[in-house]
């Protein structure tokens, strides 16, 4: 990654902690300097890329002496792709760096009273334990430091992998991702070697054109496999040609998808995906309970941790069998399906009409009958007149996207007042902000972090509220 020069270079400098955003941090003269990719006892010489008037931003220019701690990273892309950063760091040091977070953005930060926050859950594999990837196609991929540009071909600038952290129109080809099970790998690399060999033209991203766009891989813990191609344009032999020979070479697919995406935008959310081979959904299953997954279907990417994560949310709710249930940002009804049978009914709300479709069939198909779900924006369909047609909930629980939940939904969560509260979040910041207006009638109980990506520092965080 290029950075704009600082001729400053601090030698022999001991890291002294995790700290945020993947970083490790130490302090030189009383200023604060994150590094990337160190280990917590290295002793090291920093090359400052950024420096500001309270802190400084470096990466590692020589290790002087590797930390005990510090681990060989097991992918060769380590460093480069921006995924998996902590793969030096030992798994129980991630998970300590985990609970950290969430009780600086909560405690410290957030100045939230909580109880003792528990260990982090740790996630029962620490690789090959995602059940999507999103690969992106690049006819100009990310060079690595020792290339030199002028002796590469146009096929040795094909790329199908990763995109590079900051950069929108760069791509790292991968050779081996260490995030989901075979085929996942060889998928891949099947397409790119028949795409090449094929003369099929790989996407520009900066200019917008090209043929084979990106891919979607998906997989359950049964060993079934969805696989969606992306392509730009409509050619039909071409199309049909990859297709076939995808059909051919992995048995295992069990449902093929492509999608003509002719935006600017990679997002298929908006796109109909086109059943080509095989069944139309791959199912997961969780306690008996049966969960279809479609092309643009949410499910928790880690399937084995999502057990732990909704058991946990169940256990918050502590529900007896008679209480109303709402669940809010329910996707496709996973979590509402299942607390059902411990609760006298369960009303889910959902902004993704198809995420709701799915969750009806799920119901349906799951034999359960205590269960509404409702497509919309939740501030506009969270109000005082739902709850007073459908009924004042006993429980709330609630697992909104990154950004949180919006003041008005706050409001009427308060207005609804329910004896019991659960908020499930992968974003402990924006936790900690909706959680300050919660708490004006509510306290806090538990904290429960969930490691759902090992090697990251992303966590999950479910959180137990009481009204006062």
């Amino acid at each position: 990654m290029s950075r704009k020069r600082i001729d400053l270079i601090l030698e022999g400098v001991t890291i002294e902690a995790v700290a945020a955003e993947g970083k490790a941090l130490t302090h030189v003269d009383g200023m604060v300097v994150f590094v990337d990719f160190a280990v917590p006892g290295d002793v090291v010489d920093i090359q400052v890329y950024k420096k500001k008037k309270n802190y400084m931003e470096g990466f590692i220019k020589r290790i002087v002496k590797p930390s005990e701690h510090r681990l060989e990273p097991f992918c060769k892309h380590f460093g480069v792709c921006g995924g998996c950063r902590w793969q030096p760091l030992p798994y129980e040091m991630q998970l300590e760096a985990k609970r950290q977070q969430v009780e600086d953005q909560l405690v410290r930060i957030g100045h939230l009273q909580v109880p003792q926050i528990r260990p982090t859950l740790p996630s029962e594999a620490t690789r090959y334990y995602r059940n999507k990837l999103e690969f992106s196609a690049s006819c100009s991929r990310w060079l690595l430091k020792d290339e030199d540009p002028n002796t590469l071909t146009d096929k040795d600038r094909m790329a199908l992998g990763f995109h590079v952290g900051k950069f929108f129109d760069k791509v790292l080809d991968i050779e081996q991702c260490h995030l989901q099970k075979e085929p996942s790998n060889a998928i891949r690399l099947f397409i790119k070697r028949f795409c090449l060999e094929n003369g099929y033209e790989f996407y520009n991203i900066r200019e917008n054109h090209g043929f084979f766009r990106n891919m979607f891989v998906r997989s359950t813990e049964k060993g079934d496999f969805m696989l969606i191609l992306v392509f730009a344009r409509e050619e039909e032999d071409k199309r049909t040609a990859l297709l076939n020979a995808l059909v051919k070479e992995f048995p295992q697919i069990t449902s093929l998808y492509y999608v003509i995406n002719e935006k600017l935008n990679d997002s298929i959310a908006d796109q109909s995906p086109v059943l080509f081979y095989g069944e139309d959904a791959i199912y997961e299953e969780i306690e008996g309970l049966r969960f279809k997954i479609g092309p643009k279907s949410f499910y928790q990417t880690n399937s084995r941790q999502a057990y732990r994560l909704y058991s946990v949310a169940r256990d918050f709710a502590a529900l007896s069998g008679n209480e109303l249930v709402y669940d809010l940002y329910t996707g496709t009804g996973t979590i509402a399906q299942f607390v059902s049978a411990k609760a006298s009914k369960v009303i889910g709300i959902e902004y993704v009409p198809e995420a709701i479709e799915d969750a009806e069939l799920n119901a349906k198909a799951n034999g359960i009958t205590n269960c509404d779900f409702f497509a919309g924006d939740m501030k506009d369909v969270l109000n005082d007149a739902f709850i007073a047609e459908h009924g004042r909930p006993d429980v709330i629980i609630l697992d909104p996207p990154r950004a949180g939940i919006h003041p008005d939904v706050a409001q009427v969560i308060l207005n609804a007042a329910p004896e019991r509260m659960v908020y499930v979040s992968c974003n402990p910041a924006s936790q900690a902000r909706d959680l300050a207006i919660l708490c004006r009638d509510y306290e806090i109980t538990a904290v429960q972090p969930v490691d759902m990506f090992p090697h990251t520092m992303h966590v999950e965080n479910v959180v137990a509220l009481k009204r006062r």
